[in-house]
């Protein structure tokens, strides 16, 4: 059941969900050509984390344990597709800055060309099995700690 009042569900899935994307994004930068520029790579895996426990985690909680952990896999997706996001927005910005695009359009539609080429980079061993492991864990807590704190 969805509230927009403060739980410790909320509280930690925001928490778990942001160590997640902290490891997410460790995991995901030695794969990338470009490994020396990643940047605040790591701290922004943590604040979508963070909002992505917080909203999409933290409301899902109140079933079973083994749905919990289905829900942990579904935030982690979105975390990893909001970092994708966030991470094609950042390169685009920088290169706008460098008068690449010829017009607007053309910067916004090099951001989702950037997320796919950044996600075909970053379907790897470590990367699946952070976000597998990552996931199902951040979730199980998650809906113990609906449980425990109501």
């Amino acid at each position: 059941m969805a509230t927009s009042m403060p739980t410790a569900a909320k509280a930690v899935g925001a928490i778990t969900f942001a160590i997640v994307g902290w490891l997410l994004a460790n995991a995901f930068i030695p794969g990338m050509p470009d490994a020396a520029s990643a940047g605040h790579l790591r701290e922004g895996g943590v604040v979508v984390g963070l909002f992505v426990g917080w909203l999409v985690m933290g409301n899902s909680v109140g079933h079973k344990y083994i749905d919990a952990i289905g829900y942990g896999w579904k935030t982690v997706i979105v975390l990893a597709f909001f970092c994708l996001l966030f991470l094609g927005l950042y390169e685009m910005l920088k290169q706008s800055t460098r008068m690449v695009y010829d017009g607007p359009i053309d910067a916004i539609l090099d951001i989702f060309a950037r997320m796919f080429d950044r996600a075909k980079e970053a379907i790897t061993f470590n990367v699946v099995l952070t976000m597998f492991v990552g996931g199902g864990i951040s979730g199980f807590v998650t809906e113990g700690a609906s449980r425990r704190w109501r």
